[in-house]
């Protein structure tokens, strides 16, 4: 299920259509969208560093330093050195509204941690939501040039912008970033209880794919704490081209190494239901309604009455006309002769009968 996400964000969207974007979102009972969304991040750089692809990354970092993610490329084994040429950081998380700028006095000049071995930028005024979709798209044109070539936008915590700015203007971003020519594709996480219910399905609104994280409510009771913070659900509703929607469930071990993927199992499956669009009517039938519905006696079925069913369509069979000059049944008694006949009377005589003949055979066509 995360390759079919890759390759969503990888392939992007094609000509005219809208980037796909995806939504990681988690609460405080399985808070491990930030290990989903490094996975992503690990799995675009690991297909950009070996120069399969012509696109870039933009790394929006509004929760986490650069820092973090020189660590997270370098714990990779990725290397770093030309990581110039298809990775970008805005710096949103040291200094995003400029507190410490004016504290020093100084302008608004581009500032690199020592640590730093990406290329970061500055970014001072999250609140403006204007400003920061042109310093994203700069930073990606710095990539990838004017060409047709493409590049992805990584934003690590939506829910920051939502503390900073309306759910609209961030709507609004969202949306002018997936509509851009040179966008490929958007993810980013949030942290669903955090936000009024109307905030995250307006983000589920606008995204193709929604991941959800969630605890593994099947655990042991006894370790049910532990597991709660070492593995869970990873539910990803996929709107596809064509309008349907395919719902997918694996579950996930946050490890040492990273983070790994398992199948659901039978029992489990009760989870992808869930997922489903709920409807206001039950599809499926009860005990009592299935005894019900098989006492219903439908039109013209026999009782039986252990004698074989038998359906007169209205017409003598062979046997019938071969036996229509003896007018008495072998038990001695004269069949009645009007059973199965259409009597037909007309209203009056003027009415022609039936014939063969063209009723149209006077006009003059």
């Amino acid at each position: 299920m995360s390759d079919s996400i890759f390759r969503n964000l990888r392939d992007g969207a094609l000509e005219g259509e809208l980037a796909p974007s995806l939504t990681i979102k988690d609460s405080i009972s399985s808070p491990f969208s930030i290990n989903i969304f490094s996975h992503t991040l690990l799995q675009l750089s690991s297909h950009l560093a070996a120069q399969k692809s012509h696109t870039g990354i933009v790394i929006v970092a509004l929760s986490r330093s650069p820092s973090f993610y020189t660590d997270l490329l370098k714990n990779k084994g990725l290397e770093l050195a030309s990581s110039s040429k298809w990775i970008h950081v805005l710096d949103c998380y040291t200094d995003p509204l400029g507190w410490k700028d004016k504290t020093r006095k100084s302008g608004n000049v581009n500032v690199a941690s020592e640590r730093i071995a990406l290329d970061a930028t500055s970014y001072k005024s999250v609140k403006d939501m204007d400003k920061l979709f042109l310093a994203i798209t700069d930073l990606g044109r710095g990539l990838v040039g004017e060409s047709k070539s493409r590049f992805c936008v990584a934003i690590d915590s939506i829910s920051e912008l939502l503390r900073h700015a309306t759910l609209q203007s961030v709507a609004g971003l969202l949306s002018n970033l997936r509509s851009h020519d040179q966008i490929s594709s958007i993810f980013g996480l949030v942290h669903s209880d955090l936000h009024e219910e109307k905030a995250a399905a307006a983000l589920e609104y606008m995204s193709s794919m929604v991941a959800s994280v969630e605890p593994d409510h099947h655990s042991s009771e006894t370790s049910l704490s532990e597991k709660n913070f070492t593995q869970g659900k990873f539910n990803v509703r996929l709107k596809r081209r064509n309008g349907r929607v395919r719902v997918m469930c694996e579950k996930f071990k946050v490890e040492a190494g990273g983070i790994s993927f398992a199948s659901v199992s039978a029992e489990d499956g009760t989870t992808v239901a869930g997922l489903l669009p709920k409807v206001q009517f039950n599809l499926q039938l009860s005990e009592k309604e299935q005894i019900d519905r098989a006492k219903v006696v439908l039109p013209f079925e026999h009782q039986g009455n252990g004698s074989p069913i038998q359906i007169y369509d209205g017409r003598k069979s062979l046997e019938e006309s071969n036996s229509e000059g003896s007018p008495l049944s072998k038990g001695g008694k004269k069949e009645d002769s009007t059973l199965g006949e259409i009597i037909y009377f007309r209203d009056s005589d003027d009415e022609m009968p039936d014939s063969d003949e063209d009723p149209d055979d006077d006009l003059d066509i």
